[in-house]
């Protein structure tokens, strides 16, 4: 099918959107999957679409974060095979199962994540004071909970997409004694390597619109770049607080969809 100008516009302008919210908070597949099937496009289509155009946002958003980085080689490695794996599995997934198999349960995994993050302070000095008590230092890496979560969630990830930030975020900020600026930009790595896999497999494997994906690849790019620098001036409680009116906003549209 051709796009008009008019679609076109839009589509780059949702790029453009989820690019920086990606890089911010997550949940960019948001604004850009219903802009995808405005124009037309089968929900798979759409949805394979949006996982191409979206990689440079996500590489775009991670280079931007370099700074916080630093330190976390290790913790990249473990994580993200873990992401690698799921993701693979998320985007088999997508072509296996029915396009609405996930739609009952994404707003429950959306919501049970914004409750961690609310908690996420309370939490984690809980732990802390727990850590003193028994004198056992924090692990780095969080133990096989974090590792095995963030594979799940990059399963659903390589799937859909949606939220997935959102996921991350809580799962690393419930189990890692770190700052918020250092999760998100562990988070924006591991979501740039899940829409590569994914991307790389539906290159093989699936259809997709080829304008779709160059204007969306073209916008979330730049997007991923102004994200950044708004982004990483954010105080804790602030993207705290962007996390959970996104991800309240993404539950509203999850639900009525």
């Amino acid at each position: 099918m051709t796009m008009t100008l008019g679609e076109m516009i839009a589509v780059f302008c949702a790029g453009l959107a989820a690019g920086g919210i990606n890089t911010v908070v997550g949940s960019g597949t948001l604004i850009t999957f219903p802009v995808l099937l405005a124009t037309g496009l089968p929900p798979v289509t759409a949805t394979v679409s949006n996982a191409l155009g979206l990689i440079p946002g996500s590489i775009s958003g991670a280079i931007c974060y370099r700074r916080e980085l630093r330190g976390q080689g290790r913790r990249i490695l473990r994580f993200g095979t873990g992401a690698l794996l799921g993701g693979f599995t998320g985007a088999a997934l997508l072509l296996a199962l029915p396009a609405t198999a996930f739609e009952r349960i994404v707003p429950v995994l959306v919501g049970l994540a914004l409750v961690l993050v609310v908690l996420q302070p309370r939490i984690g000095r809980a732990v802390r004071e727990r850590r003193e008590r028994t004198g056992r230092a924090a692990r780095p890496d969080g133990g096989p909970l974090l590792s095995v979560g963030l594979t799940l969630a990059s399963v659903y990830g390589g799937y859909f997409a949606a939220a997935q930030g959102i996921i991350y975020m809580s799962l690393m900020g419930m189990l890692l004694d770190e700052n918020m600026q250092r999760l998100n930009a562990v988070k924006n790595v591991l979501a740039a390597l899940v829409n590569t896999v994914a991307a790389v497999f539906f290159l093989f494997a699936a259809d997709f619109h080829w304008t779709a994906v160059a204007l969306l690849a073209v916008g979330s790019a730049l997007g991923g770049q102004l994200g950044a620098r708004v982004g990483r001036r954010l105080s804790p409680a602030v993207l705290r607080g962007c996390i959970v009116v996104v991800g309240s906003v993404a539950i509203v549209q999850l639900v009525l969809r």
